[in-house]
């Protein structure tokens, strides 16, 4: 169980102090924070609790649609994609290029969510292929399904280009399907983090378990 008092702010401090009376015996939770308190931006029933644990607990839990995002020029919005896949809990965040990229915009999250890396999208692709996933690019290219409309695959994977120039040909060329998000202003495209989010999104309305616990 969680227990322990629920989230107090001091200020703009926002978390939870030492553990008050005697500490509870459950190996999921960090001495240290028992000790000193947690401010971490974690859900209520996980303070107190080892990341170990965390992920321990997540991987019970999570869905079998999985996030990719090309890394060719250093994109700084791969932060907020990760964030993004923990908050639905993606199965894993696969970047694909570059292995180093900026983890500020992740918050920390990156800490709870698997990662893997591909050096190319021929990598990505033939790990989709081993794994029974299906590679759906998001992408506003000539011939895209709108993704309103688009049945997503339950195992896929949801893969995404840079901000800018979006996917390679490459990319283009190795997915299943290319699924389009409508828009109705002036910009050709999304930003790439707020583009992932939507995705992400329509795959939980088609497919999570929306009365399972959270």
């Amino acid at each position: 169980m969680s227990g322990g008092p629920g989230p107090t702010e001091w200020g703009t401090t926002i978390g939870v102090g030492p553990w008050p009376g005697p500490w509870p015996q459950d190996p999921r939770y960090d001495p240290e924070l028992l000790a000193h308190g947690d401010r971490r931006n974690v859900a209520d029933r996980y303070r107190y609790w080892t990341v170990e644990a965390i992920v321990a607990d997540l991987d019970r839990r999570r869905h079998p649609f999985h996030v990719a995002i090309e890394n060719f020029g250093h994109d700084l919005n791969i932060g907020s994609v990760v964030r993004t896949a923990n908050a639905f809990l993606a199965a894993e965040v696969h970047i694909v290029g570059r292995r180093r990229w900026n983890r500020r915009g992740a918050m920390v999250t990156d800490r709870y969510q698997h990662l893997r890396h591909h050096a190319d999208v021929a990598g990505l692709a033939a790990h989709a292929t081993r794994e029974g996933l299906t590679l759906v690019a998001v992408d506003n290219a000539p011939g895209a399904v709108p993704l309103e409309t688009a049945d997503l695959p339950q195992r896929s994977v949801l893969l995404f280009g840079q901000e800018g120039p979006g996917l390679t040909p490459e990319a283009r060329a190795a997915a299943a399907v290319t699924v389009s998000i409508a828009q109705f202003g002036s910009t050709r495209s999304l930003n790439v983090g707020v583009a992932a989010g939507i995705a992400m999104h329509a795959w939980i309305r088609q497919h999570a378990d929306l009365g399972a616990p959270r």
